[in-house]
């Protein structure tokens, strides 16, 4: 039976040990990783959905606008037509 030198066996094991080591701050790299993704991915769906928003609320009050100058002024102009026969009167009875 051959014989294997201690500094390569030795070698070996350390290389092992060293990738053992290493696999939980790997696992918990990634798991921030995600994490941290995720956390953006949440943040950015969040600022698209107020911005949303506020193209919905900038629409609707454009619409209610729209709605008070296009009310029908007729019945305006009966009243001012009324107030002014009454200054007129006054003016002539004076």
């Amino acid at each position: 039976m051959a014989t294997v030198n201690e500094q390569i066996t030795d070698a070996v094991t350390q290389s092992n040990v060293k990738v053992l080591a290493e696999a939980p701050a790997m696992a918990m790299g990634t798991i921030y990783q995600a994490l941290g993704h995720s956390t953006a991915m949440m943040f950015e769906n969040s600022v698209n959905s107020q911005q949303q928003q506020n193209m919905l609320q900038q629409s609707a009050t454009a619409q209610g606008v729209i709605q008070l100058y296009s009310v029908d002024t007729s019945a305006d102009g009966a009243v001012t037509g009324g107030i002014l026969e009454v200054l007129n009167q006054i003016v002539k009875n004076g």
